[in-house]
C-alpha cells in the first residue's frame, strides 16, 4: 500500500493515471506525445506506476499496451474509507472512482490483482466446476486444452455454441477463451431485460484471458477481456463485473469463503 501512496504523490504520475483514464491501452511513445514528457521520465514513471500496480502492460505484437489498474484502488478504500469520515476522504473517493471508469474508446478491459495461493490453486479455482459455481455461479464443461469446446451452466441453463472455445490452455499459466453467446434462455436466468438482451445478441463475440504468474508467496493474476466494441454494453457490464467477480474469488482462495453476492 505504500508503493501505491507514494506512486500516487508524484504530479507527473498522476497526469499518467489521467491520460489513460482518458484513453486506455496507450503505447509509450503515444503517452509522450500526449503528455509532452520526455520518453525516458514518462518510463521511469510508469515502472513505478506498474510496481505499485496501478498499470498493467498488455503484449499486442510488437507493442506494449499500457491500461490502468483498480485492484490497488479498492485495497485503499477497503482499508480507509471505513475507518474515517467520508468527508476526510472524498479526494481519495473521486479518485477510486475516476481509475474505476474504464473508458469506452479502448477495445479491451485489464484488470489485475494479487491472491495468497499458487498457480496450480488458481488455475484449478478457474476451471473445475467445484470452484467455480461458488464465485461464479457458472460450471463450465469442456476439457480444456486448445480448440475444445466450452459449455456453460448456469444454475441449469446450458449454453452452448460452436464458436465458444478454448483458445488457449497452459495449466498454472495461461487460460483463454471465447465469451459465451447470449441467448434468451441466458437473459432470463440471470435477469437481463429485453432492451439489454437485444443489444448484446448484436455485439460481436468477445474472449477473456487469464494471466498467471508467480510473485513470491503469492500469485499475480491478470484479466485481459478483449475484442469487445467501443461503447458496446458488454464492455460496460464486464468493467463492473470483473472486479467484483475476482475479489470473491481472491477471497475463497485466501479464506476459503466467497465474498456474498450484492442484491440485484
Amino acid at each position: 500500500m505504500d508503493e501505491v501512496f507514494k506512486a500516487l504523490a508524484d504530479a507527473s504520475r498522476r497526469r499518467l493515471l489521467d491520460s489513460l483514464n482518458a484513453r486506455n491501452g496507450q503505447t509509450l511513445r503515444e503517452l509522450c506525445a500526449g503528455l509532452d514528457m520526455a520518453r525516458q521520465s514518462v518510463s521511469k514513471h510508469l515502472a513505478l506506476l506498474e510496481a505499485a500496480g496501478l498499470v498493467v502492460t498488455v503484449r499486442r505484437g510488437r507493442e506494449k499496451l499500457h491500461y490502468l489498474n483498480a485492484a490497488p484502488i479498492h485495497a485503499i478504500a477497503d482499508r480507509w474509507i471505513s475507518q474515517y469520515a467520508r468527508e476526510r476522504v472524498r479526494a481519495l473517493a473521486d479518485l477510486k472512482s475516476a481509475l474505476e471508469q474504464s473508458p469506452m474508446d479502448s477495445n479491451a478491459f485489464v484488470y489485475t490483482t494479487y491472491i495468497r495461493t499458487t498457480p496450480d490453486e488458481l488455475w484449478q479455482a478457474l476451471t473445475d466446476p467445484t470452484f467455480t459455481r461458488r464465485y461464479w455461479g457458472v460450471a463450465f464443461e469442456s476439457t480444456w486444452t486448445a480448440g475444445s469446446p466450452m459449455v456453460w451452466d448456469e444454475g441449469g441453463r446450458k449454453t452452448s455454441d460452436p464458436e465458444q472455445v478454448v483458445l488457449a490452455a497452459e495449466p498454472g499459466r495461461r487460460l483463454s477463451y471465447t465469451w459465451h453467446s447470449f441467448t434468451p434462455a441466458w437473459a432470463e436466468a440471470v435477469g437481463i431485460g429485453d432492451e439489454v438482451y437485444a443489444k448484446l445478441a448484436k455485439e460481436r463475440r468477445s474472449k477473456v484471458t487469464f494471466e498467471i504468474e508467480p510473485a513470491g508467496d503469492m500469485v499475480k493474476l491478470t484479466v485481459v477481456h478483449d475484442d469487445l466494441e467501443p461503447d458496446s454494453t458488454m464492455r460496460g457490464m464486464i468493467a463492473e463485473g470483473w472486479p467484483a467477480l475476482i475479489s470473491s474469488l481472491k477471497s475463497l482462495l485466501e479464506t476459503g469463503e466467497e465474498l456474498p453476492e450484492p442484491p440485484r
